[in-house]
């Protein structure tokens, strides 16, 4: 298998959630040899300068609601770069099919009829309870993951996600884009049926040397204890096999 960027083609990769030792070897020999590279915000500057020399590297990234660029500029640039026979990768933080705009990219590529792969990354959920030394799923606590996110498209206003009947006990919910306002969000998901002592943990810029974890409870859950984005919200009792300790300790300080 070639595993070297090809003339024409356009890869939708994902470079893990932010630690370069985190990058799969298929997404290194790509920035290795790729033409045109179009990253996101949260691809840090230590995973680009893994590129080669001679690539063009245009951030294409969107933050906090205010983009240097619209998703059709950015079709446009991989379309064009494409077409005149320059192999491209377009790089997301975690994984490419994870809350990333992916099934736009993908309609616009076979809209054009332009050769493309997808190759994954390491979820930032993932990475992030490998990092705390905790499973997200648990014989005896967790038969169920949930992914979600309280971000959404232009238009939709609802400040968490939503589902139909109560919230399984036996889940773990994890929460990416979560927004600032996390006391308001914790007060959504207990009205919606999330028992108030779940245990929760927010990691801030995961996997990260400005990673900062905060290990609280729903109802403890606090706006000002929370470190700056990005942030990762893991909600659930199978997580409480590793940060119970913790909790208890927050639970019983004045």
């Amino acid at each position: 298998m070639n595993l070297s960027a090809q003339p024409g083609t356009v890869y939708l990769a994902g470079a893990g959630p932010g630690d370069p030792n985190l990058l799969t070897l298929r997404v290194l020999r790509l920035l290795e040899t790729a033409d045109v590279i179009l990253p996101d915000d949260l691809v840090s500057e230590e995973i680009l300068s893994l590129a080669h020399a001679g690539a063009e590297i245009t951030p294409v990234g969107k933050r906090c609601g205010q983009p240097r660029i619209t998703q059709a500029e950015i079709h446009v640039l991989m379309l064009e770069a494409a077409r005149a026979g320059r192999s491209v990768l377009r790089l997301k933080s975690g994984d490419p099919l994870i809350f990333g705009r992916a099934g736009e990219e993908i309609a616009a590529l076979r809209g054009a009829i332009i050769p493309f792969e997808i190759v994954p990354g390491i979820t930032t959920a993932f990475a992030a309870a490998a990092r705390l030394k905790t499973p997200l799923t648990d014989r005896s606590a967790a038969s169920k993951l949930i992914l979600a996110t309280a971000h959404h498209a232009a238009g939709k206003l609802e400040l968490t996600p939503k589902w139909e009947g109560a919230f399984p006990e036996d889940a773990t919910l994890v929460i990416y884009m979560p927004g600032r306002k996390f006391r308001a969000l914790a007060d959504d998901l207990i009205a919606s049926g999330i028992a108030a002592e779940t245990p929760c943990v927010a990691i801030s810029k995961a996997t990260t040397q400005d990673e900062q974890v905060h290990t609280s409870t729903l109802a403890r859950l606090d706006d000002k204890d929370v470190g700056p984005a990005p942030v990762i919200l893991l909600i659930g009792y199978a997580i409480q096999i590793a940060v119970q300790p913790q909790i208890l300790e927050e639970l019983t300080t004045p």
